[in-house]
């Protein structure tokens, strides 16, 4: 007589987040709900694009990992966005205004992004929603959360997870939201900018400028995504204008690495990346290379 055979061991699942023991009360609906926060070593860093974005390569053991589509807490039940360490104290100034604003949260980030559920594990959709509600939520903050550094940052991130959607499902118009959302972010780059050389929004305090989670920037990268933005999703109208924008922005980037060391405040992949940025300037506005001008 044969005895039992153990049944084989079933492979455990490899999760990629979790979700936190303790129970987050939203300020702006009182739901209750509990934030996902991302594993470490799920993750195989690529490259670095143009646009400061870091790409990851898929791993056998996780497959494909956003990180990006962690770093905004979102209330499931009224939509209520902010990156974490706004998400109480931006609702204690912003409450009423965040309140009146549910149906049109709720209505204006379904119409784009349909079918989204904060409650179980984060997909990709929800990523790139996050980042559209988070610019949806900020408009309504004051200058000391630095909003419109805020928007730019969610703007951008958005449009990076949008491009992603589109390459998984090319026929669902994720290029034409990316590019709109490309729009936005050189638009709240551009108006940051102004804000902070003028004193009225100074973004100074703010603990990442990014433009990614792997490695702050700061005010030069804020300089650099500005031009590089204006550079190639800029509009293209209004020939003259557009000359003079790209002007700025190459006087901008030969300032930001005119001094030729490589330092801490200035890293070296900015630098060499701004490099690149001004040669494309220049050719945009079809100036003569600085040997020719010698």
């Amino acid at each position: 007589m044969l005895r039992n055979q153990p049944a084989p061991k079933q492979e455990k699942e490899r999760k990629i987040t979790f979700f936190t023991k303790e129970a987050i009360r939203c300020p702006i609906c009182d739901a209750s709900f509990r934030r996902e926060e991302l594993f470490s070593g799920r993750v195989n860093a690529d490259d670095l694009t143009d646009e400061l974005h870091r790409t990851y390569k898929p791993t056998h053991a996780f497959g494909e990992v956003y990180p990006l589509a962690y770093e905004v807490d979102v209330c499931p039940s009224c939509f209520y966005a902010a990156f974490r360490p706004d998400f109480q104290a931006m609702a204690q100034k912003t409450g009423d205004f965040q309140r009146e604003r549910i149906p049109y949260r709720v209505e204006e980030v379904q119409r784009i992004f349909p079918g989204l559920d904060y409650q179980d594990p984060r997909r990709l959709l929800e990523g790139a929603a996050s980042y559209y509600l988070a610019l949806l939520c900020y408009d309504g903050a004051s200058k000391e959360f630095s909003p419109t550094i805020k928007s730019a940052l969610s703007s951008l991130r958005a449009a990076w997870l949008c491009n992603d959607l589109h390459r998984k499902a090319p026929n669902e118009n994720w290029d034409y939201v990316a590019g709109l959302l490309y729009r936005k972010a050189r638009y709240f780059y551009r108006l940051a900018l102004e804000l902070e050389q003028s004193g009225k929004e100074p973004y100074s305090s703010v603990r990442n400028l990014g433009p990614d989670t792997d490695k702050n920037y700061g005010h030069e990268g804020v300089l650099y995504m500005w031009s590089i933005l204006e550079l190639k999703y800029g509009p293209k109208d209004d020939h003259d204008q557009r000359r003079e924008r790209l002007a700025s922005a190459k006087i901008a980037v030969a300032r930001m690495f005119g001094l030729g060391k490589k330092t801490k405040a200035k890293p070296g992949p900015l630098l060499e990346m701004a490099r690149d940025l001004y040669d494309r300037l220049k050719a945009e506005l079809q100036e003569p290379d600085d040997d020719d001008e010698a």
